[in-house]
């Protein structure tokens, strides 16, 4: 595949097997596609359809069993642990449906933590961490632990969280799953906000009401992409 292009992201014949036992599972089965920057996408499909795990190969979380995946030019098989830990870190933001919010820790704290791995010294970190609390208007919670705060302000610090080391590409996985339907809205209109300043964000969701808010929707079913739609299109 040719990397040289803007692409954000580019994947080609990516495919995943699980092997439970004896039994070979296939996750992901020959997936091709391409994200470029400041794209919102959208990628749904009922629960099982492989949507989770293609999160998990575009975030290097996971690696693939078959196929090339390239991040911004750069071919993530290639890549070192140190390299790869450094682009989960600092070039992608990981929002989750569970928060994953440490209990014990203030709002304020849960956000500093991604920069206290990059090894930031203790004003840099107060700066960043409170501008990310700002930008998702939580700056007034932010010496509350989660136990505090409501279900749509533990997303937003989780959004905080993601945003701290000003990373081009966001991936939420069912990221308003746990709120009601108004609090979800308030969270996908920060999604807007965040993607009109430039950044590339992806979606995964099994709700088409959610799905219609992204430029572009990839709709995946038994590890396979079934056909996309485009906003206007």
């Amino acid at each position: 595949m040719d990397s040289t292009n803007n692409a954000v992201i580019q994947v080609e014949n990516l495919t995943k097997v699980y092997q439970l036992g004896k039994q070979e599972v296939r996750a992901l089965s020959g997936v091709t596609f391409r994200i470029l920057p400041n794209e919102f996408v959208a990628i749904m499909g009922p629960s099982g359809s492989g949507k989770s795990t293609l999160l998990n190969l575009i975030g290097c979380l996971d690696t693939p069993t078959e196929g090339e995946y390239y991040l911004s030019g750069k071919l993530v098989s290639s890549l070192s642990e140190n390299e790869l830990a450094y682009i989960r870190n600092s070039e992608i933001g990981f929002i989750f449906q569970v928060f994953n919010l440490l209990p014990r820790a203030t709002a304020f704290h849960n956000v500093e933590l991604p920069i206290i791995y990059k090894g930031e010294g203790k004003r840099e970190r107060a700066l960043k961490a409170q501008r990310a609390l700002e930008m998702v208007e939580m700056e007034h919670r932010m010496h509350h632990r989660p136990s505090e705060l409501s279900g749509g302000e533990r997303q937003r610090v989780a959004i905080a969280r993601a945003l701290v080391n000003n990373p081009s590409l966001l991936l939420a996985d069912e990221p308003t799953g746990n709120l009601d339907s108004k609090t979800g809205q308030e969270i996908l209109n920060l999604f807007h906000r965040i993607h009109s300043q430039g950044n590339t964000i992806i979606i995964v969701t099994h709700d088409m009401d959610i799905a219609q808010q992204a430029q572009r929707i990839i709709f995946i079913r038994d590890g396979m992409i079934e056909r996309e739609e485009r906003k206007g299109a």
